[in-house]
């Protein structure tokens, strides 16, 4: 990737704490911390996951572009998670752990796993560091004694808790103000909270709860929120850059952990960015309405650039649709670039010497329009338009004749530097791949067919042969309630 000479001091970002655009300026010159919220890793990844995760992935590239050192934290959380995000109920690594027959450990190592092969076929970058919630127990403890000394958390029955309104600037960030936070959840019968607002920091192990650890109030697990705070402040410092997350985790989630950040005694994140949410054709994605959708599910049916391309063309901010007709359209985009890198590279090596000026001065303006898109709030709609530009006048030029390889080059790594290296496109996917990828899914559509009508004509050494064939080319097949899935 291209970066400027010196980091560009232009760039403006939406803040949710004021709700405007205001201009970035970091902590250290030259250095940009970012904390992103990563997955509970309980379950295989899904669409939304995907948003989020190239959203700030695009973000992250942008500064590294415009001449920024990163450091990128992304938190993997692998206990304390509760069902519904509450502070009773079952632990949903654990809950999956006895589903799958497994230790709640080896359930976290698998969808970690699952969730990085996701975000590798997106071409995610890796984050500089990827803490997990249960190796940073120390830390939690260290962060929840002090706010219990400076008199804003209490200890009850094993289990401590935040004391909400110990801190009256709780709700700053959603707005939320105290006093208008509803009371009537299930959690204001609790006997062990003063308050049905405050939140726990720490919760007491029941005898059957596997993930525990000692601690000064006895063996117990963390609260959900609590590891982001004290990660955050390890790695990141106080007053770090940039808190990021999906827009679903700003109350209570975003809103916990700047309290306790802060009632502790610590600077926290100065900007805090939130993606928007996803829907499937028109509705929220759930599971409830039988649209929810993993990102492996959707890779077999979509080549993983021609994903990431639906993902990077509306901005982070507005939420995406997921439906057939914006995948055709995201396809015919893809492939109309793809193509024209494919024909630039395609010529440049029997290309004769020189250059076009007047081209060249084109190329130019599509990348400063580029460039002026992701300075404003990292506008990736506007910077898809710049390519489009790009492309268009490209395959003006070569239709009409021979190009400079100087201009070819210019060109070249246009797209490559800014549809490559910023919005992550063109690692090795093209509309072509897809074309093979929905080939490969309706043969496989097929092929499970074919076993499943030997199994039903209890031909069973053929069917396991054909699943044994399918094993030895890589391809797993996986027998489920809802019927056979496969997966490379």
């Amino acid at each position: 990737m291209i970066t400027t000479a010196q980091p560009d001091s232009n760039i403006v970002l939406y803040d949710t704490m004021q709700r405007r655009k205001v201009p970035f300026v970091p902590t250290t010159p030259g250095h940009v911390g970012m904390y992103l919220c990563g997955p509970t890793v309980y379950s295989g990844a899904h669409l939304g996951h995907a948003k989020k995760e190239v959203a700030f992935d695009v973000i992250r590239r942008s500064f590294m572009h415009f001449g920024y050192a990163v450091r990128y934290v992304a938190n993997i959380t692998d206990v304390g998670h509760l069902q519904d995000d509450s502070d009773d109920g079952e632990d949903k690594i654990a809950k999956r752990a006895a589903l799958e027959r497994l230790e709640p450990m080896e359930v976290a190592d698998k969808y970690f796993w699952s969730f990085m092969d996701d975000m590798a076929a997106l071409n995610v970058l890796r984050p500089s560091i990827n803490p997990r919630a249960t190796g940073h127990i120390t830390e939690q403890i260290t962060l929840i004694e002090e706010l219990i000394t400076r008199g804003h958390a209490y200890e009850s029955d094993g289990s401590v808790y935040f004391d909400v309104r110990s801190w009256p600037e709780y709700g700053k960030l959603s707005g939320r103000r105290i006093d208008d936070q509803e009371e009537g959840t299930r959690e204001a019968v609790r006997g062990d909270k003063r308050d049905a607002r405050d939140f726990a920091l720490w919760k007491r192990a029941e005898p059957s709860h596997i993930m525990r650890w000692p601690s000064p109030w006895g063996q117990g697990f963390p609260g959900w929120h609590i590891e982001c705070s004290a990660m955050s402040l390890k790695y990141l410092g106080e007053g770090f850059d940039i808190h990021g997350g999906g827009l679903d985790l700003e109350f209570p989630h975003h809103e916990a952990e700047i309290a306790q950040a802060e009632a502790a005694g610590h600077a926290f994140a100065r900007y805090w960015m939130h993606n928007n949410m996803l829907t499937i054709g028109g509705e929220k994605m759930s599971k409830s309405k039988g649209n929810f959708t993993t990102i492996e599910d959707v890779l077999k049916r979509h080549d993983a650039m021609v994903v990431r391309f639906l993902l990077v063309s509306s901005h982070y901010r507005s939420i995406t649709e997921f439906s057939d007709a914006a995948f055709e359209a995201a396809r015919n985009g893809y492939r109309r670039l793809s193509e024209t890198l494919h024909e630039i590279e395609r010529r440049f090596s029997d290309a004769p010497d020189g250059s076009d000026a007047a081209l060249d001065r084109r190329i130019e303006a599509h990348v400063t329009a580029f460039e002026d898109a992701l300075r404003d709030d990292f506008n990736t709609p506007k910077a898809v338009a710049a390519l489009f530009g790009l492309s268009g006048d490209l395959n003006s030029a070569l239709a009409a004749g021979t190009v400079g390889r100087a201009t070819l080059e210019r060109a070249r790594d246009a797209f490559r530097n800014l549809g490559g290296g910023v919005l992550g496109l063109f690692a090795g996917g093209s509309a072509a791949q897809e074309d093979d990828s929905q080939v490969l899914g309706t043969l496989m559509a097929l092929v499970l067919k074919a076993r499943q009508n030997y199994r039903l004509n209890k031909q069973y050494a053929e069917s396991d042969e054909l699943r044994d064939t399918l094993t030895a080319v890589g391809v797993t097949v996986e027998d489920t309630k809802d019927g056979p899935r496969w997966r490379r």
